[in-house]
């Protein structure tokens, strides 16, 4: 009989039915669904132990802590991202891709906002840089500009995702407080941010984030190509 992990306890005899078993994939997927409904800043070994009815020490069985649980949210959300980008254009692959990391941020925005904040380690992003540098060989990129090309194309997406969060915690801040900061902006020397106010307060991030892909995809269709 295998031995018993020290907080993985047994069922009962007797009882309907035996507990799953502690593994590192339930505790990511619970770490998922924790942030997902309370934030990042509720995630804590003790809460994710909570969830899944073992003390917090059973965790380290599977994860060294509360990092590599972070690292492990990030690495799932991205794993899920569907970069099986098709199409016979190289630009509309780009553009699947990139709204491919939208879609994941609209569905997940509290997991989202863990990925944007670690590191972005090179293997857990292998999946999407695999992705860039195949639509980089399509479009008749040589190795090196193809390798620029990814690393701009992640800076886009992943730094637009970022502007947007923090967009709309300033506009929270604004819409609580909107008479003062009216107060605060004086038309005579900012005409031009009182004249776009209403662009500036209602922001559409879609649009926004279309705009900027296209100008980034034409601009790399410009690039020279590999010589034939």
């Amino acid at each position: 009989m295998a031995e018993q992990t020290q907080g993985d306890t047994l069922p009962a005899a007797g009882t309907a039915a035996a507990r799953p078993p502690l593994t590192y994939a339930r505790i990511i997927d619970t770490a998922i669904e924790l942030i997902e409904r309370e934030g990042p800043q509720a995630l804590s070994m003790r809460r994710v132990g909570n969830e899944l009815g073992v003390a917090a020490m059973s965790l380290y069985n599977h994860v060294a802590g509360k990092e590599a649980v972070l690292d492990g949210v990030a690495d799932e959300i991205l794993a899920g991202l569907d970069v099986r980008a098709g199409g016979d254009d190289w630009r509309d692959r780009v553009r699947a891709l990139a709204h491919a990391f939208r879609r994941a941020a609209h569905e997940r925005p509290r997991c989202m906002s863990v990925v944007l904040s670690r590191s972005m380690d090179w293997t857990r992003g292998l999946p999407v840089i695999e992705q860039m540098l195949t639509i980089g060989e399509q479009a008749g990129f040589e190795r090196e500009t193809a390798v620029r090309v990814m690393r701009t194309f992640i800076s886009y997406v992943m730094g637009t995702l970022m502007r947007e969060e923090g967009t709309v915690d300033r506009l929270q801040n604004v819409a609580r407080d909107r008479d003062r900061i009216a107060d605060l902006v004086d038309p005579a020397r900012f005409p031009h941010v009182v004249g776009a106010a209403r662009e500036l307060l209602h922001p559409d991030f879609d649009a926004d984030f279309a705009f900027g892909l296209d100008l980034l995809i034409d601009a790399l269709d410009r690039l020279p190509r590999t010589a034939s």
